[in-house]
């Protein structure tokens, strides 16, 4: 069959996540397109902040929030710029996961644990 190859085609464009066209309109200023995920990473940088500041518990939590508040906007926002990396779904689900992860873990940080969670202690002893 004479033609073309289908063997060895060279991927020419990718398409943009759903949901990842500008936040604002395109006569606006390149951070105003993209405020969903500078609002995202201002608040995980006032976490990190908190943390170097040794306010550990208080600037993870910060960060946990941030990543569920990144969860949130991806779900209730059409666009949301750069904040979308994947399909909508798979965004949510990975921000959701990370963000929930990072405040359990922080609330059962050690000393003096704000939550005490039995069978996620027990896990955490037996790894360690």
């Amino acid at each position: 069959m004479p033609g073309k190859s289908r063997r060895f085609q060279l991927t020419r464009d990718t398409a943009r996540p759903e949901g990842g066209g500008r936040a604002a309109p395109g006569d606006a200023p390149a951070p105003a397109r993209q405020w969903p995920l500078l609002a995202v990473m201002a608040v995980t940088g006032v976490g990190l902040l908190l943390v170097a500041c040794d306010v550990f518990r208080v600037g993870t939590l910060i960060v946990g929030v941030a990543m569920l508040g990144g969860a949130a906007l991806r779900w209730a926002l059409p666009s949301v710029g750069m904040l979308a990396v994947r399909s909508r779904f798979t965004d949510i689900v990975t921000y959701g996961v990370l963000g929930l992860a990072i405040v359990l873990l922080t609330l059962m940080a050690q000393p003096h644990a704000w939550l005490k969670i039995p069978i996620l202690e027990d896990l955490l002893h037996f790894t360690v």
